[in-house]
C-alpha cells in the first residue's frame, strides 16, 4: 500500500561497504542471479536460508477476560536454582517444538513490512497473535499501538515490548520470503520497505514468549502486559502511547523488558549493560540566510554557502572544546543544500545535523552551542539571523542497573558465561527509553542474530556484515531465536515467580 513519508530519524544510518570490496566479491564468488546490489552479495555469502514453509499459528486457548488490578507488590524474590533448572527443562523442549511455527510468524512479518505510523496491518496481525495466546487486547493506543493483558493471580506487573514499524529500504537478501513492498516518498519517487532493523524478530520473540507463558501459568504469578509499539524508527511511538494514557488505562509495570536484534553479534549470544546504553537523539535544521546575486559580483551579495562552510567548521569545536572529554557527544552535519547554478549566489543554505549525547546537561549544552554559533557566524557576515529548528528528539536509554545485574546473572546461568557479555554503550537511539522516564525500571538487551560461520566468512573477506538499516541484513532465524525466547521467557519467570 502506498504511503507518504516526512523526515526520518535514522533511516540513512547504513554502514556502507566500498565499491572496491563489492567488485572483489563479485569477481571471486558466485551469487544467485536474483541477487541485486551489494546487500544481496553480502547476504548471499551465507548458509542456506531458512525454508519458506512452516505452520503459522498455534492452537487458540479458550481464556476468559481477566479482571486486571495492580497489586501492591514489593521487589520480587530471586528464584532459586532448582526453579531455574525446572524452567530450563520446560523451555528447551518447548522451543524445539514451537520454533517451526514461530518461523511462519516471523516470515509473515518479514514479508509484509509497514513504515512508521502506517502499521495498521502489522498491528492487526500482532493483535490476533496476542488474542490467540489468551490475552485481552486493546488496539489504537497512540496510533496503531496495541496492549495485551493477562492476569494470573496476585504478583508483580511485568511488561514485555516489541516494536512494529519497518524502514524505507529496498531488500537485497536471498530470502525466498523477502519483502517486495514499496512506498511513495514525499517529494516524489518510490522506495522499498523492509524490516531492516529486526522488528520482525522482536515481534516474533514476544509472540513466542506469550505462547509459552500462557501455556505454563503454574510457573508464574502476577499481571503480564505485552506491548506492540508503533513508530520506533521515528522516535515517536512510545511517547504517543504514553500520552494516550498507556499507564493510566492499564496497570503501570513494575518492570519492562525488551530486546533488540544485533547484526554483528553471533547467534546464541546476548549482550547487556546497566546504565546508559543508547543516546539522546536530536535533529537540528539550520537555514542560513543571505542575499543572492551574480557569482561574478560577490561583493554585492551575502553568501549563505560561505556562511554554511564556516558554520560547519565552527560546529566541530563544540565537542572538542566545550564538552568535558569524559562526556560522550556527537555533532554531525549530515547534509548541506544550497545554490542552484555555477554562477548564482543563492539566498539561503540548509544544514541538517544529528546531535547525540547521554545526559540532559550535555544535551542542553550541545543544542545551545549550536544555536549560538549559528547566530555568531551570521553576525560575522552581516547576514540576517538564521532559522534554527530542533526536532525529533529521543531521550537516552538508561537501563536500570539492578535489573541489568539481575538479568545478567540469570542469562549467564541459562546460556553459559561465554554467551553473555557486557554491552558497549552506543550513540544510537531507541524510544523504549520513554518507559524508563515514565518511572518504570527497564532493560533492553541485544540479541545476536548472525551465525558464527557467517561472521567468520565476512571477516575472512575483509568486509563488515550488513548492518542494521541495510538492505542486505537478515537474521539466521533458527540459530538466533532460541536464545531470544529463552532469555525473555526466563526474565519474566524470574520477575514473576510462582511462589511470590
Amino acid at each position: 500500500m502506498a504511503s507518504r513519508l516526512t523526515r526520518r530519524r535514522g533511516y540513512d544510518e547504513v554502514l556502507p561497504v566500498s565499491p572496491k570490496s563489492a567488485e572483489h566479491l563479485m569477481r571471486t564468488h558466485s551469487f544467485p542471479k536474483s541477487a541485486v546490489g551489494l546487500g544481496a552479495v553480502l547476504a548471499a555469502i551465507t548458509l542456506t536460508p531458512p525454508a519458506s514453509s512452516f505452520a503459522q499459528d498455534a492452537a487458540k486457548p479458550n481464556v476468559s477476560k481477566p479482571n486486571v488490578s495492580k497489586p501492591n507488590v514489593s521487589k520480587p524474590n530471586t528464584a532459586n536454582a532448582d526453579a531455574r533448572e525446572r524452567w530450563a527443562s520446560a523451555i528447551d523442549p518447548w522451543i524445539n517444538d514451537e520454533l517451526p511455527k514461530l518461523a511462519g510468524v516471523y516470515q509473515y512479518f518479514h514479508a509484509h513490512p509497514e513504515v512508521s505510523f502506517e502499521e495498521s496491518g502489522t498491528a492487526a496481525k500482532l493483535a490476533d497473535h496476542f488474542r490467540d495466546a489468551g490475552l485481552t487486547v486493546t488496539t489504537g493506543i497512540g496510533g496503531h499501538g496495541i496492549a495485551g493483558i493477562m492476569e494470573n493471580g496476585d504478583g508483580p506487573i511485568v511488561m514485555i515490548r516489541c516494536d512494529m514499524d519497518a524502514l524505507p529500504v529496498r531488500e537485497q537478501t536471498p530470502l525466498p520470503f523477502a519483502s517486495t513492498q514499496t512506498i511513495e516518498l514525499e517529494g516524489g519517487g518510490t522506495a522499498g520497505v523492509m524490516h531492516a532493523c529486526g522488528h520482525d524478530v522482536h515481534m516474533t520473540n514476544v509472540v513466542g514468549t506469550l505462547r509459552f507463558l500462557t501455556g505454563h501459568r503454574t510457573m508464574w504469578r502476577g499481571t503480564l502486559i505485552a506491548i506492540g509499539q508503533p513508530a520506533e524508527e521515528r522516535g515517536a511511538g512510545a511517547e504517543a502511547m504514553l500520552k494516550d494514557g498507556l499507564f493510566e488505562r492499564f496497570p503501570k509495570p513494575d518492570y519492562a523488558i525488551a530486546l533488540h536484534a544485533s547484526a554483528d553479534t553471533a547467534a546464541g549470544t546476548v549482550k547487556l549493560r546497566g546504565g546508559y546504553s543508547l543516546a539522546n537523539v536530536d535533529s537540528v535544521d539550520i537555514i542560513v540566510k543571505g542575499r543572492g546575486g551574480h557569482g561574478s559580483q560577490p561583493h554585492n551579495t551575502i553568501d549563505p554557502i560561505a556562511q554554511a562552510a564556516a558554520l560547519v567548521m565552527d560546529l566541530q569545536s563544540i565537542v572538542s572544546r566545550e564538552i568535558k572529554p569524559i562526556e560522550p557527544a556527537v555533532v554531525t552535519v549530515g547534509a548541506i543544500n544550497g545554490g542552484t547554478k555555477h554562477n548564482i549566489i543563492g539566498d539561503h543554505c540548509h544544514l541538517q545535523i544529528t546531535v547525540r549525547s547521554y545526559t540532559d546537561e550535555v544535551r542542553t549544552q550541545l543544542l545551545e552551542s549550536i544555536q549560538r554559533k549559528a547566530k555568531a557566524v551570521a553576525m560575522s557576515y552581516r547576514a540576517p539571523e538564521p532559522e534554527v529548528r530542533i526536532s525529533e528528539g529521543t531521550p537516552s536509554l538508561r537501563n536500570d542497573p539492578d535489573l541489568a545485574a539481575r538479568m545478567s546473572t540469570l542469562f549467564r546461568g541459562l546460556l553459559g558465561d561465554p554467551n553473555v557479555s557486557d554491552d558497549e554503550p552506543s550513540m544510537g537511539g531507541e524510544d523504549f527509553s520513554q518507559f524508563g522516564i515514565a518511572g518504570v525500571p527497564i532493560l533492553m538487551y541485544r540479541l545476536g542474530t548472525v551465525t558464527p560461520a557467517r561472521l567468520a566468512r565476512y571477516e575472512k573477506l575483509g568486509v563488515p556484515p550488513p548492518s542494521l538499516h541495510s538492505g542486505g541484513y537478515y537474521p539466521d532465524f533458527e540459530a538466533a531465536m532460541p536464545a531470544g525466547l529463552k532469555t525473555m521467557i526466563a526474565a519474566v519467570l524470574e520477575l514473576m515467580p510462582a511462589g511470590n
